[in-house]
């Protein structure tokens, strides 16, 4: 709140000779054979008896803020970003439900993990992408990232036809990024398998993404040798077996190679944090935040509120409080 006219207040000076005349003068006196009736007002007849001239006053204080202009201000942000935009690639395939990332299966990190990379990049727009046999734009570019966090919640296993189509989720990928403005474009491919899927392989997506100058950084997830795997049973529920699940690390390489990005291994959770923290370093965003502020004027309430106790008092003083000249 703040007064465009502060020094109307100097105004409420002037009061104080009229409150002083208000209560030093005489009052008017009748000649009355039983004044019995006024020892029964008590002290609300005095309070009823300098109401009015109450009323007055306070119908002034309200004249003089309200030639003050009160306004109330609210802030408004404007974010002119000059970031990057960044789509992630994220493998949904049955594989990504190995559990040796813990504390679940490698699909819940990588999506825990990648919301906080989506955390730390504001002024940058965001989009999703997952794949497994075929490919399905969760999310296009966005600077809402509290939408893009909530439908990353949503990615989970049976979305696509399983398998591991990584070329067709590159391409789909680049296509969503391919007419953006931004002065970087970025794709973060996290994969725990061997393109097996799809009609368009692994490299010819990259020369794709080069083409567009669309730079990808590749992650491969998941240990060597045999990690846990769920399997459910009607019977007997859940139970784990050990499973090899092997992964392309040689293709993932050539791809951040083409596209002039890097390639990491994720071998358990921390890794992968780590792995988002260097991208992180290696994609820096420039943004400006612009805040103003618009003032919202309220002398117009209180002139209102003066004008309305105005009229009740000369209600008052006509009826309850009418007094003899």
């Amino acid at each position: 709140m703040r007064f465009a006219h502060p020094w109307y207040f100097l105004l409420l000076i002037l009061l104080l000779p009229l409150i002083y005349f208000e209560f030093r003068k005489r009052r008017s006196a009748i000649v009355f054979s039983d004044i019995t009736f006024l020892k029964t007002a008590g002290m609300r007849g005095k309070l009823m008896q300098h109401l009015p001239s109450f009323l007055n006053l306070f119908v002034l204080v309200l004249l003089v803020i309200g030639l003050s202009r009160p306004q109330e201000g609210r802030v408004y942000e404007e974010i002119e970003t000059r970031g990057v935009d960044i789509m992630l690639c994220l493998d949904i395939s049955t594989s990504m439900r190995a559990e040796d990332f813990q504390p679940k299966n490698r699909l819940y990190v990588a999506k825990e993990r990648a919301k906080e990379f989506v955390e730390k990049r504001e002024g940058d727009r965001i989009g999703l992408v997952v794949f497994a046999a075929d490919a399905l734009t969760q999310c296009p570019l966005t600077l809402d990232h509290s939408v893009l966090k909530d439908l990353m919640n949503y990615v989970d296993f049976g979305l696509l036809e399983d398998g591991t189509a990584i070329g067709t989720g590159l391409a789909t990928t680049v296509n969503r990024l391919k007419n953006s403005k931004a002065q970087q474009k970025t794709i973060i491919l996290l994969t725990d398998g061997v393109n097996n899927r799809g009609e368009i392989d692994p490299v010819s997506a990259a020369r794709i993404a080069q083409t567009f100058g669309i730079r990808v950084y590749c992650i491969g997830v998941g240990t060597k040798g045999l990690v846990p795997y769920p399997v459910d049973h009607q019977i007997f529920g859940r139970t784990y077996t050990q499973v090899e699940i092997d992964f392309d690390m040689d293709i993932l390489n050539e791809i951040a190679g083409i596209t002039g990005g890097h390639a990491f291994l994720a071998s358990d959770a921390a890794a992968l944090k780590a792995t988002y923290d260097e991208i992180d370093r290696m994609e820096p965003t420039t943004f400006k935040m612009i805040q103003h502020t618009v003032h919202e004027e309220k002398a117009d309430d209180i002139m209102k509120a003066a004008v309305i106790t105005f009229i009740v008092n000369m209600f008052l003083s006509f009826v309850v409080l009418r007094r003899l000249p």
